[in-house]
């Protein structure tokens, strides 16, 4: 039987860090023929193109009231050099492979500065473990692996999708092959995940030290569609006005992006929800430049306050406090 954890004895620690347990690598993206995909594969370049565009912003007061002031506006040239990729038009599929390592010991923070915390803290993730096994979690990131989230707007208009796993570090090579449009983005009820999930659930909870996963995502979009790799932060004007990432000369996906998918697995947000959002400390999706989760409620902060200095919280709460801790991240509490 897991220690019940010491209500009301610790204080949350000025220095508190947990290292991530899921850690993808970047993901490569490669050029295939659907009918031939587990065969050869062709890195894909990135292009350089210039473009004039056109105007398009929205025009201040001023030019909207003088028709003159906009034909000279609308004469200037939008000249713009701007990476670009897409696949050859021989090929009809993109391939995206990365590797995934799960990891134990979420009861271990990295660093912490009170041992009566560490305390409380490493018997409430023991019950959690005990109580749970990391089942729900783990059902939830398989999904997100088989159901090819990660590929993000390369995932929108295929005609097919399907998504290979191996199992790299198991003596049997055990492998897994999901049709990623079949199991959908909504839900985390699949049936089809489970074996995938029991692997992840066994490391995040200690049964194993580690899982080393290979994945392959297959996107039938269609020969010479455009693809979409990351795009990297411009901070200074310079020739191009976007820049997409690359690795050894193939386009790419950040890691940070593909582990923002495989997090996508919050909907305790609220009682009613449409769509899972990413595990965030305050639920924040930036493109929507709303958070769900607000401070003094449901935040992060204030259920890890009372989770790890042993109070009791729902079992949702519980699931949603744990992924962010498999996610990772410093979390100590100022002494200002």
């Amino acid at each position: 039987m897991a220690k019940e954890p010491k209500k009301g004895k610790a204080s949350m620690p000025s220095v508190l860090a947990f290292e991530k347990k899921l850690v993808p690598s970047d993901a490569q993206m490669f050029a295939v023929s659907w009918a031939d995909r587990h065969g050869t594969a062709q890195g894909l370049k990135l292009q350089l193109k210039s473009v004039r565009g056109t105007i398009s912003n929205r025009l201040s007061t001023a030019l909207e009231n003088d028709p003159a002031k906009l034909d000279a506006e609308v004469e200037k040239a939008n000249l713009q050099t701007v990476d670009h990729c897409a696949l050859p038009n021989d090929k009809d599929t993109l391939k995206v492979r990365f590797t995934l390592k799960v990891l134990s010991g979420v009861a271990t923070p990295s660093a912490c500065n009170n041992p009566d915390f560490h305390e409380t803290y490493k018997a409430a993730v023991n019950a959690y473990v005990e109580k749970t096994g990391f089942k729900e979690l783990a059902q939830r990131y398989a999904t997100n692996i088989a159901n090819a989230r990660f590929l993000w707007r390369n995932r929108v208009g295929a005609e097919q999708l399907e998504v290979r796993v191996t199992h790299v570090n198991s003596d049997a090579k055990t492998q897994w092959v999901f049709d990623a449009k079949a199991i959908g983005l909504i839900g985390f009820d699949s049936q089809a995940v489970q074996a995938l999930a029991t692997v992840i659930a066994d490391s995040l909870s200690g049964k194993t030290d580690f899982a080393l996963l290979d994945i392959e995502a297959y996107s039938q979009l269609g020969e010479g569609q455009e693809v979409y790799p990351s795009e990297e932060l411009v901070t200074e004007k310079g020739d191009k006005s976007k820049i997409l990432y690359e690795t050894d000369g193939i386009a790419a996906l950040h890691s940070q992006k593909v582990g923002n998918a495989l997090r996508t697995i919050d909907t305790w947000y609220a009682a009613s929800v449409e769509r899972p959002i990413a595990v965030e400390a305050y639920g924040s999706v930036t493109n929507l430049g709303t958070a769900y989760r607000l401070p003094k409620k449901n935040d992060f902060y204030t259920l890890f306050d009372k989770f790890g200095t042993g109070e009791t919280i729902g079992e949702n709460e519980a699931h949603y406090v744990m992924a962010m801790l498999v996610r990772g991240g410093v979390f100590g509490q100022s002494s200002k």
